[in-house]
């Protein structure tokens, strides 16, 4: 079975959960024998691990014929893709695209992140991954969310070849209910037109059942899994220093993951004690707003925003910490909650979270109810038994769920549309 798959970040650059989720997926399937995977990224960066699956580079791969020295391309794109498969999609170049901003080597430029102009960009992708899909030989077509579903259908119509789409968040998540015109309509047109989807959750197979009018038997869930620590993370110990108990944010500061519940909660909890500090890890749109709340709450002196993390920075965090917060609006699954308990972080999360659907060692409450939230932050760092009870059963509980598991359900639906 060969699939090509249509992503936006691969991990180690990554800039929030789909690129996690792209590589423990990707993974997992190719525990299958059979399974060959060649995964399209706009900008590839040379360091990705491309020993279980080939990825290709949207800004790599030419579309416009240029009077340049082939060799001479081929030399500065040398390191990003095999010889072989440049001349390939060499010979499915469309035209001279003049009209486009290429560069001298006939190729796209791309940001590799989520630019103001990301809508340009995806339309970008879509053009690429024409030459790419006339390129390469393929059993399935795989779109992971919205930012490649016109790039999966384009592939779709030159190949003939079934199309999934992996809804791994909508826009109603996104915008809490306000959905942009725009991308909802991207959105809709991909589930639209392509022959299956896989939501990342019950509670996104709801909402793109009743929110896209999309027929019950057309969507299945597969819920998301967390890969092993490696030996490397799992010997990260406590930064030094730290005394007093440590309840930590660490996500996106967006509308969608609720960060000011978590303050409110944090303001409750310290009106109970000060031997507890808290920390807000990431950053986004609505950090400078967090900032201001926290000193109108009058609790500066106890909390800390850390910025963005990546890598082993996340795990320090994390093993860092007393208790994991996740208090989203509404989260299609979360992989944030699953690597903490990795960790032996006790954790509470929003019932309106995905995860919450797996998971049972956890605390679960509403993303509204500060108050229950601020209950369990203060309980789960006053009461030793409470917290080392989740620590050991929720270790034993997220060990079990793996990502090769979620392979084998999403190989069930190839079959099922190649064998059709």
């Amino acid at each position: 079975m060969k699939a090509l798959m249509l992503g936006w970040e691969f991990p180690p650059h990554i800039l929030g959960g789909l690129g996690t989720a792209s590589y423990g997926l990707t993974k997992g399937m190719s525990q299958q024998e059979d399974m060959e995977i060649i995964f399209v990224i706009p900008k590839p960066w040379g360091d990705e691990d491309q020993s279980f699956l080939k990825i290709i580079g949207c800004n790599n791969t030419p579309i416009a014929w240029r009077d340049v020295d082939w060799d001479t391309v081929n030399s500065r794109l040398g390191r990003f893709m095999d010889p072989h498969d440049y001349y390939k999609m060499r010979d499915n170049i469309y035209a001279d695209f003049n009209y486009m901003n290429v560069n001298d080597f006939g190729c796209l430029e791309f940001s590799g992140r989520y630019p103001t102009n990301i809508l340009e960009e995806t339309n970008n992708y879509s053009i690429v991954t024409g030459v790419i899909g006339r390129s390469f030989d393929y059993d399935i077509i795989h779109a992971h969310d919205w930012l490649t579903y016109s790039a999966g259908l384009h592939a779709k119509n030159i190949s003939g070849k079934p199309l999934v789409i992996h809804v791994h968040a909508t826009e109603f998540d996104r915008s809490r209910g306000k959905p942009n015109p725009t991308v909802f309509g991207i959105e809709k047109n991909g589930m639209d037109n392509c022959d299956h989807i896989i939501c990342v959750s019950n509670l996104t197979r709801r909402t793109v059942i009743d929110n896209y009018n999309q027929p019950e038997w057309k969507v299945t869930t597969v819920h998301n899994a967390v890969d092993p620590l490696s030996p490397e993370i799992d010997a990260i110990e406590r930064l030094s220093g730290v005394k007093e108990k440590v309840v930590t944010f660490l996500g996106r500061i967006t509308m969608q993951k609720g960060p000011e519940f978590f303050v409110d909660a944090a303001t409750n909890v310290l009106k109970r004690t000060e031997h507890i500090r808290f920390v807000m890890a990431g950053s986004g749109d609505m950090m400078d707003q967090m900032i201001r709340l926290v000193a109108d709450r009058g609790i500066s002196d106890k909390f800390h925003f850390t910025g963005f993390l990546r890598g082993k920075q996340v795990y320090e965090m994390l093993k860092s910490s007393d208790v994991y917060v996740m208090p989203s609006v509404s989260e299609p699954f979360g992989i944030s909650p699953l690597e903490a308990m990795q960790c032996g972080v006790p954790s509470i999360i929003s019932y309106q979270s995905g995860c919450a659907e797996i998971l049972n060692n956890v605390i679960k409450t509403d993303y509204w109810d500060v108050d229950a939230m601020a209950d369990a932050m203060y309980s789960i760092c006053t009461y030793p038994g409470m917290a080392e009870y989740l620590q050991q059963e929720g270790k034993k509980e997220v060990d079990s769920i793996v990502w090769e598991d979620a392979g084998l359900k999403i190989r069930a639906i190839y079959d099922s549309l190649v064998n059709k």
